[in-house]
């Protein structure tokens, strides 16, 4: 090889001045000739080459978002607040797979069972999936993201109220789907959606005082009882399932999204406890 790059170029070139096309010249060059490479490397800022390699290796090991991540980032929610709401356990795919085949499972027996007057089995399942579905999204005991949580600038109440829609939606949506799979029962098929909201609102609005495993807990085991009595007593539908019970179910509701928002600075404290 009998033409280098000259030196001058070489000192544009490593301060990012030298322009095409003399630019594209010496990159081609510079991948063949070693003593070119060498007097590049001489004449280079130490003190800025080691900065670039810092930003390359910064690049290289930043995290790469998910596709529901970039998506909330594109729909305008902050970097911090869409990492956590993507990390919350129940947005995974395992978590949400295992709830559509439950779904699938419960829909399968009830279709093949004899039509009666309400699916039972289905809605005694769905009110409970959106309860165990905020249960795991929150607290040190359940969440793998806590600590990450602790330290966020998110108020510890508005956190909770992010992933429990996020969680309302999935699971909501995924028993929305599996009602459509029980045409036969038209719009009884939906009596599980005033229970679930009851549910899942009594057992954040008891978390500040038992914790977020054993409020839900309690929550979901009074809601098993309750059917259980239901079943030993009545003729026809479940008592939690006719025009009274869901008419109780909207009221619990609704009174326990209104102690869940007096209980709201609790959260906070909760929030930044490692108990």
């Amino acid at each position: 090889m009998t033409w280098h790059v000259p030196e001058e170029d070489l000192r544009s070139y490593a301060r990012g001045e030298l322009t095409a096309p003399a630019l594209w010249s010496t990159d081609t060059h510079l991948t063949a000739c070693s003593p070119c490479r060498a007097v590049l490397a001489e004449v280079s800022d130490p003190v800025a080459l080691d900065a670039g390699w810092e930003r390359l290796d910064a690049e290289l090991d930043a995290p790469r978002p998910g596709w529901f991540e970039a998506l909330l980032v594109r729909l305008g929610v902050p970097d911090h607040t869409a990492r956590l709401l993507t990390a919350t356990p129940v947005m995974r795919g395992s978590w949400l797979g295992s709830v559509l085949a439950l779904l699938v499972l419960t829909v399968l027996v009830t279709n093949l069972s004899p039509v009666t007057d309400s699916p039972t089995l289905f809605l005694a399942l769905a009110p409970l999936l959106p309860l165990a579905g905020v249960a795991v999204s929150y607290g040190p005991a359940l969440d793998p993201t806590y600590e990450m949580a602790v330290v966020s600038p998110l108020h510890g109440f508005r956190l909770l109220m992010i992933r429990t829609v996020a969680v309302l939606s999935a699971g909501l949506a995924l028993n929305g789907l599996a009602t459509l799979a029980l045409p036969a029962y038209g719009l009884r098929a939906l009596a599980w959606l005033l229970p679930a909201l009851a549910l899942t609102a009594t057992g954040l609005a008891l978390t500040p005082r038992l914790g977020p495993v054993l409020a839900p807990s309690l929550v979901g085991g009074g809601w098993i009882a309750l059917l259980l009595v239901a079943e030993a007593t009545a003729d026809g539908p479940l008592a939690p399932f006719t025009a009274a019970g869901q008419s109780t179910a909207a009221a619990v509701a609704v009174l326990a999204a209104g102690l869940l928002f007096f209980l709201r600075d609790r959260f906070d404290l909760f929030h930044g406890s490692p108990a």
